[in-house]
């Protein structure tokens, strides 16, 4: 947890300790960045106003070099300002002041979403097979993705939005379901969260507004890929 306020940080860390998270503490942004090299956890609860170095240069340098799930924390009620956190690579935020058990149901969430799975010893389980859709394949098995067969990294998130609009090619989903999908069913905040990952699908994806070719918009009900049915 990268907070500058201490007691605040203290506080949070003892609520995700007691649901037996492993908590490390980190009050500046520069010092932040080798710690999260250090450790490589596997989410980051991160504020976006530190002083020096803020907490949106941090999540963007954190992409350099982990996919990690990133919780933000934001004093700034504005949709801009959520949505430019979202922007620099987080998979979701939280409004200051908040609940410390709403953070906490937050982290969860997150960390309840489906990773590279890992077969047990006593019971194989044959591959899944990559989702075709045009010139573009996705491989769940190893989470990459290629469009006319150059490889394209992806954030976790932006993996598992494409993964789920590519495992029901030609079907229209709503944001809703999108975020039932991706983040689960027991998820709360602003759905149009999903339009900030979808922007940057696209950029990745080489789509534009005006030349969709993989991630298409459908006006008054959300997103597909592959021609409609």
């Amino acid at each position: 947890m990268v907070d500058d306020e201490v007691p605040l940080a203290r506080l949070v860390a003892g609520y995700l300790e007691r649901e037996g998270f492993e908590v490390r503490l980190c009050h500046d942004g520069a010092a932040a960045l080798p710690l999260l090299r250090e450790v490589d956890p596997d989410l980051v609860v991160l504020d976006l106003g530190l002083p020096g170095l803020d907490g949106l240069d941090v999540c963007r340098r954190l992409r350099e070099f982990s996919d990690c799930y990133v919780l933000v924390l934001t004093a700034r009620a504005e949709e801009a300002d959520t949505l430019v956190g979202l922007a620099a690579g987080a998979d979701d935020y939280v409004t200051k002041p908040f609940s410390p058990r709403e953070l906490v149901a937050r982290a969860q969430v997150l960390m309840r979403r489906p990773r590279r799975p890992v077969p047990a010893p006593d019971a194989p389980r044959p591959p899944r097979p990559p989702l075709v859709v045009g010139a573009l394949v996705l491989d769940p098995e190893a989470r990459e993705v290629r469009l006319d067969g150059v490889e394209v990294p992806l954030t976790r998130t932006e993996f598992d939005v494409l993964h789920a609009l590519a495992a029901r090619p030609g079907t229209a989903l709503t944001r809703r379901e999108l975020v039932d999908a991706v983040w689960g069913p027991g998820w709360v905040g602003d759905v149009h969260l999903v339009d900030v990952h979808v922007l940057h699908l696209r950029q990745k994806l080489g789509d534009t507004a005006e030349r969709q070719r993989v991630v298409r918009t459908v006006r008054g009900v959300g997103y597909r890929i592959g021609e409609g049915r």
